[in-house]
């Protein structure tokens, strides 16, 4: 079994701007960094219909 800890002190992907504009750079990023998710259009798909919650009345 590997070290869980080893992940932790790998390096950081790139990233895209800076500050509260900064993100990961999509291009630098593969499975390793967790970026597949199969099952992402169809969680949109469901997420958009489904109507919004409605704020309750004070």
């Amino acid at each position: 079994m590997t070290d869980p800890l080893d992940k932790a002190t790998s390096q950081a992907p790139a990233t895209l701007g800076e500050g509260c504009l900064s993100r990961y750079d999509p291009d630098a990023l593969d499975a390793e960094d967790g970026t597949e998710f199969p099952g992402a259009a169809e969680l949109w798909q469901q997420l958009q219909q489904e109507p919004a919650p409605k704020p309750e009345p004070q």
